[in-house]
């Protein structure tokens, strides 16, 4: 990894129940989060997302996309692949947010389901599993992903909500284990901290 770059986690969720449970979960892996960068849609422009992430203390930096259900390429997409391409942006991983939508989707490598264990396919914006057949998670904000270079995605259920299994009250336990699972294969151990 280049240590010059900082260290970006992506999660395609906005809304003020994800960006709450983000925080918690961020927090509780050692992460810090652009708080700003939540919305729903995403307000803020992809350059000015760069240079929130600059100004954060550490690494690894965790930024929020939405596009509110927008068809099509919404701002949180477009927000999402100008970070994504940024040349003094390192992505270590992406969270796919699961929700109701009749968009592709995209493949994931595993996702973390409702009670914040790994499972090898998509799941619903529930946090549960979906049927074998089904191969990609779909999210308003997901299909962006498959046009560019994420080492790994993590499919999660609707962030902060889950019925309650994700609830930042109760530590976001999914949120949080999806984190942790990217940190972990990305090898970032946080001693540039």
């Amino acid at each position: 990894m280049n240590s010059k770059k900082r260290k970006v986690i992506l999660v395609t969720d906005g809304d003020e129940m994800a960006r709450r449970a983000v925080e918690v979960a961020a927090h509780n892996v050692g992460a810090r989060t652009i708080s700003i960068s939540a919305g729903n849609p995403t307000f803020w422009s992809g350059q000015q997302l760069v240079d929130f992430i600059k100004q954060a203390a550490y690494d690894p930096v965790v930024v929020m996309f939405d596009d509110k259900g927008a068809v099509g390429k919404g701002m949180g997409e477009t927000a999402l692949q100008y970070v994504a391409q940024h040349p003094d942006i390192e992505v270590l991983g992406a969270l796919a947010v699961a929700s109701n939508t009749f968009a592709p989707g995209v493949y994931v490598n595993n996702s973390i389901n409702r009670d914040g264990q790994l499972v090898s396919g998509p799941v619903d914006k529930y946090g549960k599993e979906v049927p074998y057949y089904i191969s990609n998670i779909h999210g308003d904000t997901v299909d962006i992903l498959k046009n560019l270079r994420i080492p790994v995605i993590i499919g999660i259920g609707d962030i902060g909500k889950m019925d309650g299994h994700d609830s930042y009250r109760t530590g976001a336990k999914a949120t949080t284990r999806a984190l942790q699972e990217i940190l972990d294969r990305s090898g970032f151990n946080g001693s540039n901290r």
